[in-house]
């Protein structure tokens, strides 16, 4: 089928040497000459039949009896415009222009079309200012057309103001000669997710569905991709798999299918969840999330409970919108909410990419200003929660082609890309390359590392939550695989964080972050987690209390971590703790024993204060009497300042799980 199609111009209805046009006015014929008209009849029956090379030896022919037949010139633009040959097309079509400059607006419309597919924004613009000189036009074309000419402008300042682009083709291990799709890359830049389309056996194209789309990874030892392996079943069918996300940890991953039994729509949503090295068998996500519309391109946000992605659903701003989802803490999916009118415009927006920061979206759109197509955009969350006015990521990121599938990596320096346009493989290839400072994401590292029992060494499964210190919100939640024990969470730059690590009958396990200097993110914590199953004697570090430097009221970043010793005091009701306050060996030893006792009773007033009975709880402070930690430096000194919990007494409710 071709690109572009202007036939219906040039269908010949030879009725008595008339011609109709696709605005269904009746003129004759260009050619006073006969012979040129029978042999232009002749190649119209070819053409119809799609036999081009009969077609245009026949407009050959008429076009040697008359030079200026200006239908010949545009039916020999429709052959090539079938046949794929743009170039070719547009020669023609000029011809017929300069064969008769009045012949018909809409010449000068598909021409402009055609040129802004190839980049020649110049001679669109040209052409696309002559169509609308003419008079009466169609409204609905003209429109168009003015939408056209902001296009070609916006098309020349990008490609005469360039943004730093030189792709790299990832390679055989990745590529082949088929079409691949970028998906996803894990926060450790290490496993890299695409699609790739693979043709049935013992199917041929002329029965239809001859190709079938699976899943594939690639690992990276340093520089180097390792050959690509099938994500296999249970995830990978027989039938079509695509546009597949992952949570941070890995655990979790959403993909869109179509045409299933157990479907609602044309295509819906579907999850599956890892336990050791194996994954469910995937389930639609339901009712909720899926409509009886389109739903597709799913992206699961670093937070572990927003969904966005895209769909043709009723309600939307055009004919495709990106939306969102939250999971919420029973295991439900809220009601989608569309992300409204700085995001989504009247025409299609999909291909949405939330990168680990949380805050920062790349998605696709043909409505917001671009160079003609599908272009590139990013747009950044505002702190209420709205987003920002969508950048065009440009030229020559962006081109006249549809530009659809992209990613960037946690550390926002590295974005994946898939083209057809670049040379490559084979089809659709997937292409790495440095993004540019302005379209980068806020900068992320990550925590990674496995939870296991102190005690008997045995991995465990766990809840993650990172909490940002400074607005008190929850910004993760996740959990360890209960077979291997393994976590991944992502750490997005500017914030402090307290990580609290839980299991019922043990104690929990907390740990703050600072990210708001250089060194703190360029990267990653590797560090494994211990649980200490609830017995006498165990003590915790509680690492977010904090007090200022002499005094002993609780700051409010404080709160967050009190709240998680309150309820492992509720949860197990039988528990009875000390808590106790330490110093470094700045100042008097009198005077560190009162401060640090000071400092233990604040927090044993809070938790009086929230209920639990003072039989439970005592404090003391011992001020430079245990350091944990030399007192020769100033890290060593601070991990000396600390308030702990100890375990007193036990009769634990409800450890077995």
């Amino acid at each position: 089928m071709a690109l572009i199609r202007i036939s219906a111009m040039v269908i010949l209805l030879l009725a008595g040497c008339c011609f109709r046009q696709a605005d269904a006015q009746i003129q004759p014929p260009s050619t006073h000459s006969k012979k040129a008209e029978r042999f232009f009849a002749d190649a119209a029956n070819f053409y119809n039949a799609r036999q081009y090379e009969k077609a245009n030896n026949c407009l050959d022919r008429a076009l040697k009896e008359d030079s200026l037949f200006t239908e010949a010139y545009l039916l020999k633009g429709d052959i090539r415009s079938d046949q794929q040959d743009l170039p070719g097309a547009v020669d023609f079509y000029k011809a017929a222009i300069r064969s008769n400059p009045d012949f018909s607006p809409q010449i000068y419309y598909i021409t402009a079309n055609i040129e802004m597919m190839l980049c020649r924004y110049q001679e669109a613009k040209k052409d696309m200012e002559k169509f609308l000189t003419f008079q009466n036009l169609p409204e609905n074309k003209a429109d168009k057309a003015k939408k056209a000419l902001k296009s070609c402008d916006f098309g020349i300042r990008q490609m005469d103001n360039p943004v730093p682009f030189q792709p790299v083709n990832l390679g055989d291990s990745i590529n082949s000669d088929v079409d691949e799709y970028v998906n996803y890359i894990t926060p450790d830049d290490h496993r890299l997710y695409f699609t790739r389309k693979l043709p049935k056996s013992n199917v041929s194209p002329a029965q239809g569905n001859a190709y079938q789309e699976d899943f594939f990874y690639a690992d990276r030892t340093d520089s180097v991709w390792h050959n690509a392996v099938s994500l296999g079943p249970p995830i990978n069918t027989p039938e079509n798999e695509g546009a597949l996300t992952l949570s941070p940890d890995g655990n979790y991953l959403f993909f869109a299918a179509c045409e299933r039994p157990d479907g609602f729509g044309s295509c819906d949503l579907y999850w599956s969840k890892k336990i050791g090295n194996e994954w469910t068998t995937a389930e639609n996500i339901g009712p909720v999330v899926n409509s009886p519309a389109w739903d597709s391109q799913p992206s699961f946000s670093s937070d572990g409970r927003t969904l966005y992605f895209a769909s043709k659903r009723a309600g939307g701003k055009g004919s495709s919108d990106i939306w969102k989802s939250i999971l919420l803490p029973d295991g439900s999916w809220a009601n989608p909410v569309n992300l409204g009118d700085s995001i989504n415009t009247p025409a299609e927006e999909m291909s949405p990419f939330i990168h680990p920061d949380g805050q920062t979206l790349y998605f696709a759109s043909r409505g917001h200003q671009g160079m003609g197509k599908f272009d590139l955009f990013v747009s950044r969350m505002k702190p209420d929660g709205s987003w920002s006015t969508p950048k065009n990521l440009g030229y020559p990121i962006n081109t006249c082609a549809d530009e659809l599938n992209f990613i960037v990596n946690a550390s926002g320096d590295m974005a994946y890309i898939s083209s057809d346009k670049l040379g490559g493989k084979g089809k659709q290839d997937i292409y790495s390359f440095k993004l540019y400072k302005d379209a980068r994401p806020e900068k992320v590292t990550y925590f990674k590392g496995i939870v296991y029992d102190k005690d008997t060494k045995k991995r465990l499964g766990a809840r993650f939550e990172l909490l940002d210190l400074d607005a008190g919100t929850t910004v993760i939640t996740s959990s360890s695989d209960p077979l291997s024990g393994e976590f991944l969470l992502t750490l997005p730059a500017n914030r402090n964080y307290m990580l609290n690590v839980s299991k019922e009958g043990y104690l929990f396990y907390s740990d703050h972050f600072e990210m708001k200097d250089e060194a703190s993110i360029t990267r990653p914590f590797l560090k494994d987690i211990p649980l200490q199953p609830i017995k006498v004697g165990v003590s915790v570090i509680l690492k977010n209390i904090f007090f200022d430097t002499d005094k002993f009221d609780l700051k409010p970043e404080s709160i967050m971590e009190l709240q998680r010793l309150l309820d492992l005091l509720k949860k197990n009701p039988k528990i009875k703790i000390e808590i106790s306050g330490h110093t470094d060996n700045v100042g008097t030893p009198e005077y560190n024993i009162t401060l640090s006792r000071n400092r233990a009773k604040a927090v044993y007033d809070y938790l009086i204060q929230q209920g639990i009975p003072a039989g439970r709880l005592s404090y003391q402070g011992y001020g430079l009497t245990k350091p944990i930690d030399t007192n020769d430096t100033p890290e060593g000194r601070a991990n000396n300042r600390r308030t702990e919990f100890r375990v007193v007494g036990v009769g634990i409710v409800g450890a077995n799980n």
